[in-house]
This record gives structure tokens, sequence and C-alpha cells, in this order.
């Protein structure tokens, strides 16, 4: 079964986001900060990782760059979820390592679009 990794500190998003994936098929995973985010990458290897780039702790800009960096994670593909939504943050994104950019508020039918593009 395809895991993916929801890395998103606001935990009412972070079920609305894993409900969506589950009535999909697929297996879930969470993590509310970017290090908690790479801590449980490391246990469950997930196929692909949704990051909220605002989170405390560790932002999704530090885990993203981390994930690229790390031997064991820098081959999973990452989608940013972010209110930035200008082009300069979908750059920025794409620099600290994200695979594609999803801007909030989501849009479940495009995001599942990126997500089977990315695992397929």
């Amino acid at each position: 079964m395809t895991t993916i990794l929801i890395a998103e500190d606001h935990l009412d998003i972070q079920r609305l986001i894993a409900s969506h994936l589950a009535a999909q098929g697929f297996a879930v995973a969470t993590a509310g900060t970017g290090r908690e985010a790479i801590e449980v990458a490391k246990i469950v290897h997930p196929d692909l990782v949704l990051m909220d780039m605002n989170m405390p702790e560790m932002d999704g800009w530090a885990a993203c760059c981390e994930f690229k960096h790390d031997h064991e994670l820098k081959q999973i593909p990452i989608i940013a979820l972010t209110a930035y939504a200008l082009p300069a943050d979908q750059a920025r994104a794409r620099q600290a390592g994200c695979d594609d950019y999803h801007p909030k508020p989501l849009d479940f039918q495009i995001l599942l679009n990126q997500i089977r593009t990315l695992l397929h």
C-alpha cells in the first residue's frame, strides 16, 4: 500500500487531508513539525510527503532541505503545501527540495493528480 506522510501542524487540516487520502486507498502517517516529519519518515519510509511550509520547531523549508540531504530520504517526493502563493514562493519551495507545490486552500482533486503524477 502506498504511504503518504502529512507534515502539518494544524490538527484539523491534518485530519482533513488524512481522511481524503484514506478514502482514496492511501495509508497515512502524520507529523506536526518538520523535525517530527524527518523522524517519522525514517521509520515508515513513506512513498511521498505532503509538507506544510509554515510549522513550529522546524519549518517545512528547513525540513525539505534536510530530506534532500539525507541519504535515506532524498528520493522521497515532496509536495509543498503553503498559503504562500506567489511565483517566488513556488521557486523557493523547489530550491528547498520540493518536487511540486500546492497552494492553500487545498483543491483535493488537483492535489490527488499531483500525488499520482509523482508516484508514477
